[in-house]
């Protein structure tokens, strides 16, 4: 079978997403709180060999994290709180049309990433409505410095990275700037895809997370790499974004309960 499974034999997280009864943004939050202290490991996906799918509940990158609360959500909803469900539910997530079909078809760009699973219907991105500005921005990071990918050996998946690369540098995003984001945080609601832009060349995106209210304040439920765990941040959301001088503002996403 041309996948490799990781997912927890415990009978404690199936049972305990599988009664949730809630919001939308409420349940993103439970199934996430469920993995607070779960260890960050960086490039999770990132394997030698032919592109399969690769599912690990027990440690996470920022994007894992958010994909695989997201796919729990989705079961939850659905009644199907099964291996084979959050199989189903992670490719339709991770790839491009939910179909695997090499290195490629994974949506490496987040930008990327929102608009598919947008079309999917899997979320809303409302950044437009909560004052986000158009922007574009030439993308490349990954075909300029392929030799940190084991899968861009291959020429032929560069030549097919650049293309994808070339439109996404094409289309407008729009992104919630510092400055705006303390007008609009009343809107954002807990559940929320919080993803943070950044000014790092040829990179749209640089972390991701849920946004998540602890009474008046408005934190980030996420995998951090500086903690080396998922964790909810001790800092506001408006603090965190503001004290990173490489983000330029956030996209923020919404589930869609279907």
């Amino acid at each position: 079978m041309d996948k490799e499974i990781y997912y927890s034999e415990s009978r404690e997280l199936w049972q305990y997403t599988m009664e949730q009864d809630m919001y939308p943004g409420e349940l993103i939050i439970e199934i996430g709180r469920f993995f607070l202290g779960a260890p960050y490991r960086v490039d999770t996906l990132e394997t030698t060999g032919r592109e399969k799918l690769i599912i690990n509940l027990a440690e996470f990158d920022c994007v894992t994290f958010v994909e695989t609360v997201l796919a729990l959500a989705l079961c939850a909803v659905s009644g199907r709180l099964l291996p084979s469900e959050l199989q189903k539910r992670i490719k339709a997530i991770r790839y491009r049309q939910g179909k695997i079909d090499g290195y490629v078809s994974r949506l490496h760009y987040f930008t990327d990433w929102l608009r598919d699973n947008e079309k999917k219907k899997v979320l809303k991105d409302i950044s437009q409505d909560l004052k986000g500005k158009p922007c574009r921005k030439k993308i490349n990071f990954m075909t300029s410095h392929s030799d940190a990918y084991a899968a861009l050996k291959n020429p032929a998946m560069v030549d097919t990275l650049r293309r994808i690369e070339k439109n996404l540098s094409r289309k407008t995003f729009h992104v919630i700037g510092k400055n705006t984001v303390k007008a609009v945080k009343a809107k954002i609601q807990s559940g929320d895809i919080i993803a943070f832009a950044t000014s790092q060349e040829g990179l749209d995106v640089a972390h991701a997370g849920f946004a998540l209210r602890q009474g008046k304040s408005l934190r980030l439920l996420h995998a951090s790499s500086k903690e080396g765990a998922v964790v909810i941040s001790k800092k506001t959301l408006e603090a965190y974004l503001t004290s990173n001088k490489n983000f330029t503002g956030i996209f923020v996403a919404r589930f869609c309960r279907v």
